[in-house]
Order: structure tokens, then C-alpha cells, then sequence
């Protein structure tokens, strides 16, 4: 008679539409398929479909682990609506994209008969889903704990007086202090435009806060002690499991959203140790032509090699194409400029000196992971108090400083750049940092001890 075999235990995994969540939900994943879980891997339709694109030119979907399936729910949006990921389209679609998700996630949770739904904080519009058929969460704030710390402390916020109960800050410029940062107006619910809009997003995102207060079981986040040590001893309900990664060779999808031009990592190959300068903003930010050109001139400034990570849709649409090709060939022998990159990969690469980025938490996580000092250049919301964390607390970086007209001159980028690649104590407490992210992760570290405190719980 042949022993009966245990099923490997079936969690659904749910992550909002956009770059920086899905990455780390995806690591998550991974992670979870090592201690031997089998994970549906939830996106919207759009999302779904930018990631197998991406994953087409490494095999497509045999390059995932058996233990992943993708699926994909309706996002909510009419067939012509444009999808593209802003951060003002984002907060304002998010109540359309409400109602197209609970009836389908519904269905599916029926379907797989999954007993845990892991989700995104900022997908707390699907909790009512899960808990009506019976299903347990757990939900991971892909951001910083202080972030969602300060998402909790919104009640006394309002009380003390820094905005009102719709979200609208009561005095211009306005600042406060949460965990040793400086926090200014621009809180997760912030957008350009009407206060009418600021107040959806505001509903929202709150209606998010309070959904994972009363109904998850344990929220994880992307983070290790060491980096918020003031916000994990403040709000010890939020437990650190990161940084997150998909595997310690790097080789394992993480959701990319656009094709990885792996050609990159030929060409840092042949550059000298710690002389490149990494520039890459995520998947949100845009820059207008002018800036556009300043950051590009400055980069060409700096006498660095640089590999620069522009999107299609990085610029505004006014940039000259014959002006950016000709920029293109004048730094050929020094820059590359790419659409897409293994991020990962690259901050991993004994070549790259610093990262210039937008402050981004997945990108700020994966550059402390390698010791990398930053030059920050943030564009909205949490990406300010991210800043704070580089630049004050941690002092592993820089920021840029935008003139009275909004722009940051070519000439600050080339010497900020000189500043950041030649400040030896500043690499000194980014080798620091990498080390206690490490020990974190390692044997009887925090972070893994509380991921092994998730894993048994979803086994339950």
C-alpha cells in the first residue's frame, strides 16, 4: 500500500497593478514556493499580459517555477480607456477598477479553493471577497513600515490638526515628524488637481488602511528592522520580512512589466569597477523635454559612464527625437541608454557606483540590499519620506534641488554625482546598511525568523 502524499499548501497571492507591487508580491511568491506552497499569482488583465509579454524572450511562462500560476481578473475599465500607469490615473481609477475585481476574484477563490488570500494593502477593496467566502488574509504593505505607520496615525493627524477628515491639509508647506522623518503634505492620498479628487483617493486609500487593520491576520512588509527600527518598535503589528528577492542568484522572474534589455549587463561587464552611474525612475515618473535634456547633459557632464533606463514613455512627448538621437551618439562610447533593465542584476554588478533614482521603496530596498549610495530625485508621494530615510537618517545619499523654475540643472547633477561617488563615509555606511540587511536575512535573522512566522500560519 503506497503512503498518502500531502497536497502542498495553496495560497492566492494579489498584488495592485503597478511595477513596485507586483515585483515584490512576486519575490513573496518565490519565497513561498521554496518552503514548498503552490501560489496563484492574481493580476488585472493589462498587468497580465505586459508580464508574459516581458516574460516571452526567456521562454515565457515556463520561466516561472512550477509552483506559480498566473491568472488574470478584469480590471473594471472600458476596452478603449487608456491604462497606462499614472499616479493621478491611478488614484482615480482605482474606484472603477473596485467593482471589476470583487465579482471575478470571487469566482476565482471558488474555483481554487484557496484558504488564504495574500494581498496588497492597497487592494483592500477585495478583502470583502475573501472574508464572505470564508477565506483568512494576510496582507503585505509593499512600501515602508513608517509609511503605514503613518497611514495609522491618520485619526490623531486629523485630531492635532495637520488636515481635515476628507484629506485636504488644512495649511500650505506643511510638515511633521514621524519615526525621525520629515514628512511634507505629499501622504499616499496626494494628487494633482481638486480637491474633489485628493478626496477619493483619500477615502481610499484609508478604506485600504482600515480594511487590513480588521481583517488580516498579519501584515508583512518590505523591509528589515535595522532600516525603521523607531517605526517597528511604534507599530509592532507590522512585521519586516525583507528585503525581498526572488532567489540569491537573481535568475528567477519577478514580474517585469516591460522586456529586460540584458544587453546591459555585456556592456558593464566591461567597465571598471565602481565607475558606473545607475539611472533608473520606476515605472511612473515622467519628466518634461527640459529636464529631460538637463538630466541627459548632466549625465554627460559627469565624464561617467552611465547606463540610463529611459521608458517609452518616460518623457512628456514633446522631445525632440533627432535631439536624443544625436545625444545618443555623442555618448556612445560612455552611456548607454536602455528601455528596460534586470535591475537586480545591475545594482548587483561590481561596476555600478551609485543609483540615481526616484526614491521608489522596491528600488530603495534593492539598492540597499547592494551597498549602493543613492542620489534621490523623488517624484510623489511616499517617495519623500523614502528620501528622508537615504538622506537623513541612513545618510547613504544625496538629493537634487530644484530651482525656483522646478528644474535641476545639468550642472548639479554632474557634481552631486561627483559628490555621492566620492564621499568614502558615505559608502562606508552603505556597505553598513547592506551588511545589516544581510544579517537580517540570514540564519536566525529577523527577517527570516518572521517570514518562517508567515509560512506557518499559511500552513494553518
Amino acid at each position: 500500500m503506497g503512503t498518502a502524499t500531502t497536497a502542498a499548501p495553496h495560497v492566492m497571492v494579489l498584488p495592485f497593478p503597478g511595477q513596485g507591487h507586483v515585483t515584490p508580491l512576486m519575490e513573496l511568491s518565490h519565497r513561498l514556493v521554496d518552503r514548498g506552497f503552490q501560489v496563484t499569482f492574481v493580476n488585472t488583465e493589462p498587468i497580465h499580459a505586459l508580464v508574459l509579454d516581458a516574460l516571452r524572450p526567456s521562454g515565457g511562462i515556463s520561466a516561472l517555477p512550477d509552483g506559480i500560476r498566473l491568472v488574470s481578473v478584469p480590471d473594471g475599465l472600458a476596452a478603449g480607456d487608456d491604462r497606462r500607469l499614472r499616479p493621478l490615473q491611478v488614484r482615480g481609477r482605482a474606484l472603477p477598477v473596485r467593482s471589476g475585481l470583487r465579482g471575478a476574484l470571487e469566482q476565482l477563490i471558488r474555483e481554487t479553493k484557496v484558504k488564504w488570500l495574500v494581498r496588497d494593502v492597497n487592494m483592500g477593496m477585495c478583502f470583502e471577497a475573501a472574508v464572505k467566502l470564508g477565506v483568512r488574509v494576510a496582507a503585505v504593505f509593499p512600501a515602508a513600515a513608517a509609511c503605514l505607520g503613518a497611514l495609522f496615525m491618520v485619526p490623531q493627524l486629523i485630531e492635532d490638526g495637520f488636515f481635515d477628515n476628507k484629506g485636504i491639509w488644512l495649511h500650505e508647506n506643511q510638515t511633521f515628524v514621524v519615526f525621525s522623518l520629515i514628512c511634507s503634505v505629499y501622504m499616499p492620498w496626494s494628487i494633482d488637481g481638486a480637491h474633489e479628487g485628493q478626496e477619493v483617493a483619500y477615502r481610499l486609500v484609508s478604506s485600504n488602511t482600515e480594511a487590513a487593520r480588521r481583517h488580516a491576520e498579519i501584515v508583512v512588509c518590505n523591509s528589515f528592522r535595522d532600516a525603521e527600527a523607531a517605526a517597528f518598535e511604534l507599530f509592532p503589528s507590522i512585521v519586516p520580512v525583507g528585503p525581498l528577492f526572488a532567489d540569491a542568484e537573481l535568475c528567477k522572474p519577478v514580474g517585469q512589466l516591460l522586456p529586460e534589455d540584458t544587453g546591459c549587463m555585456r556592456w558593464l561587464d566591461a567597465q571598471p569597477d565602481r565607475s558606473v552611474v545607475y539611472v533608473a525612475f520606476g515605472s511612473f515618473a515622467i519628466f518634461d523635454s527640459r529636464q529631460f535634456k538637463e538630466l541627459a547633459e548632466g549625465l554627460e557632464l559627469t565624464g561617467r559612464p552611465f547606463l540610463w533606463v529611459v521608458r517609452p514613455d518616460f518623457t512628456n512627448g514633446d522631445l525632440s527625437k533627432a535631439w536624443f538621437d544625436e545625444f545618443q551618439e555623442r555618448v556612445a562610447g560612455t552611456g548607454m541608454v536602455v528601455s528596460w533593465c534586470p535591475q537586480q542584476q545591475v545594482l548587483a554588478h561590481c561596476a555600478v557606483a551609485c543609483f540615481m533614482l526616484h526614491c521608489g521603496w522596491s528600488s530603495t530596498m534593492e539598492g540597499v540590499r547592494n551597498g549602493m549610495p543613492f542620489l534621490c530625485w523623488p517624484y510623489f508621494v511616499d517617495q519623500f519620506a523614502n528620501r528622508s530615510y537615504i538622506c537623513d537618517i541612513w545618510r547613504t545619499g544625496l538629493a537634487v534641488s530644484p530651482g525656483e523654475d522646478g528644474i535641476v540643472t545639468k550642472e548639479q547633477v554632474s557634481v552631486k554625482v561627483a559628490k555621492v561617488i566620492g564621499d568614502e563615509g558615505m559608502a562606508e555606511r552603505a556597505r553598513m546598511r547592506r551588511d545589516a540587511a544581510c544579517k537580517c536575512l540570514g540564519e536566525g535573522g529577523s527577517s527570516r525568523e518572521n517570514f518562517s512566522r508567515l509560512v506557518d500560519l499559511l500552513r494553518e
